[in-house]
C-alpha cells in the first residue's frame, strides 16, 4: 500500500513540475513572461524538454514499477502514478496559466499504458533475458523518440534543445549500460 501511496505522490510530482517547467520557460503566459531571458527561463526550457517528453512519463510508470516489485503491484503503481501525473499535470496549468485541457484522453490512454509499464517496470529485478529487455524499453524508448522527435526544431535559439537532446542521449545510453551490464554479470555468476 505504502509503495502505491509513493507512486501516486510521484506522479502527482512529476505531473506538477512538468506544468510548472512548461509555464516558467514559455513567454507567452503572464508567469514565463516576468523570467523570460533569465537563467530560470533557460533552464526551464530544458526541463520542459526534458520532462515533458512521451520517454520521461513512460520513465516514470517504469520506475514506481519496479519500486513496487511485483508484476501486479508495478502494474497498479505504473497506473496510479500516471494517472496522478496527468491529473496534477492539468490542475497546474488551469492553476497557473488558465489552460485548457486533453485531460480525459489522456488518462484514458495513461490507463493501459501505466498498467503496461508499470509491469514492466516491476520485470526489470527479474534476471536473464527478460529483466534484460525491460530494462531496455525506457532507454530504447527514449533513443527512438529522439530520432523521430527532435526536441527543439523550431527553436530560434537551439541551446536548450542541444543540451536536453545530450542529457537524453546520455542516460539512455548510460541506461542501456547499466542493463547489459547487469545481464553480463548474472550470466558470468551462473556460468562460475
Amino acid at each position: 500500500m505504502k509503495i502505491m501511496v509513493g507512486g501516486i505522490a510521484a506522479g502527482a510530482l512529476f505531473g506538477a513540475l512538468t506544468s510548472l517547467a512548461n509555464v516558467l520557460s514559455s513567454p507567452f503566459g503572464e508567469i514565463g513572461a516576468r523570467v523570460a531571458g533569465t537563467d530560470l527561463a533557460k533552464v526551464s526550457k530544458v526541463l520542459s524538454l526534458l520532462l515533458d517528453a512521451g520517454w520521461s512519463w513512460a520513465a516514470l510508470a517504469v520506475g514506481v514499477g519496479w519500486a513496487a516489485g511485483s508484476r501486479l503491484r508495478g502494474a497498479l503503481s505504473g497506473l496510479l502514478a500516471l494517472v496522478a501525473a496527468t491529473v496534477s499535470y492539468y490542475a497546474t496549468d488551469v492553476y497557473l496559466w488558465d489552460a485548457s485541457t486533453d485531460l480525459i484522453w489522456w488518462l484514458v490512454m495513461g490507463l493501459p499504458l501505466g498498467l503496461i509499464l508499470g509491469a514492466v517496470g516491476a520485470l526489470t529485478r527479474r534476471p536473464g533475458m527478460t529483466g534484460l529487455i525491460a530494462a531496455l524499453i525506457v532507454p530504447a524508448g527514449a533513443a527512438v523518440q529522439m530520432m523521430v522527435l527532435p526536441v527543439g526544431e523550431s527553436f530560434t535559439t537551439p541551446l536548450p534543445a542541444i543540451v536536453a537532446e545530450a542529457i537524453v542521449w546520455t542516460g539512455a545510453a548510460l541506461g542501456a549500460v547499466w542493463a547489459l551490464y547487469r545481464f553480463w554479470r548474472e550470466r558470468r555468476v551462473d556460468a562460475v
